[in-house]
């Protein structure tokens, strides 16, 4: 009796999968991620997760210590399970790490800015342990799809995702090792109670109502006390700050979406401040 042929299964279209937008890493510690998943000589799986990330499968990813949880969407009606473990460093591990980055303040200084220092992994290295995953051994997986192979491409696409969330958040990678950010930083900056800044009193109330209702009058010449009244020189300088948004849904950034509502929410609300028109756009 010979082999029956098959087609290949076809994964089932997903309505608002988490969609990765740089499957390749942005940042060095998520292209050292890129370059680690590489080198296991996973293949066509990687390959197969590269395209499910890209096509939004993965329907929701949850990051906590030691343990990565998601489901992907499949050829079945059902979401795949999938659980990716890692190995939580020890807290004797933690404190040399945390002991060495104190004795390198340039390494702090860069942490305090949400940056990851390239010179970590030789912190961690010192310190009898890794940063970053060694072998495929080090990421123990579980998918509940039928495929025989593991890790598979659902997982994979996992694994793609948590790439492109280490450029986000680089502290990431710090919390499936054990150690959360705030935790992390804790002890890294002496505060010296002798050169502590000292707070201003608060100014004093307006004695007279005029002025406490109506405000500081102008000087001559002068329109307004708020002076040029215009439209913000940047659009959503605080969304910006902020940077990607963990885990994003959409095929554009929330930046890109947002972007004209800002503007046209600064155009009216300096319109009706003014009140005839006269506020101006000079960017």
């Amino acid at each position: 009796m010979g082999w029956r042929e098959y087609e290949p299964s076809r994964p089932r279209a997903v309505k608002g999968g988490i969609k990765a937008q740089n499957v390749r890493g942005a940042t060095w510690w998520g292209k050292r991620w890129i370059d680690t998943l590489d080198s296991f000589g996973l293949g066509a799986r990687l390959s197969r997760g590269r395209t499910y990330a890209r096509q939004g499968k993965v329907t929701s990813i949850e990051v906590a210590a030691g343990k990565v949880k998601a489901k992907v969407q499949g050829s079945r009606s059902k979401p795949y399970a999938v659980s990716v473990d890692v190995r939580i460093l020890s807290a004797d591990e933690w404190d040399h790490v945390r002991e060495a980055i104190r004795e390198q303040p340039i390494l702090a200084a860069k942490l305090l800015a949400d940056e990851m220092p390239q010179e970590i992994e030789n912190v961690f290295q010192d310190a009898g342990s890794t940063l970053f995953p060694k072998t495929a051994n080090d990421l123990r997986t579980d998918c509940s799809c039928p495929d025989w192979s593991n890790p598979c491409k659902h997982v994979a696409a996992v694994y793609i995702l948590l790439g492109e969330e280490f450029d986000r958040d680089p502290f990431l990678i710090f919390r499936l090792r054990g150690m959360e950010r705030a935790e992390l930083l804790e002890g890294l900056t002496e505060t010296d109670p002798e050169n502590e800044s000292v707070t201003a009193p608060p100014e004093p109330l307006p004695a007279n109502p005029a002025v406490y209702w109506n405000g500081v009058p102008t000087a001559p010449g002068v329109a307004s006390p708020y002076g040029d009244v215009r439209k913000p020189p940047v659009t959503a300088p605080l969304l910006k700050r902020l940077g990607r948004f963990p885990f994003w849904r959409a095929e554009e950034t929330l930046v890109d979406a947002l972007s004209p509502v800002y503007d046209a929410a600064s155009a009216n609300a300096a319109e009706a401040f003014l009140g005839d028109g006269r506020a101006t756009d000079r960017r």
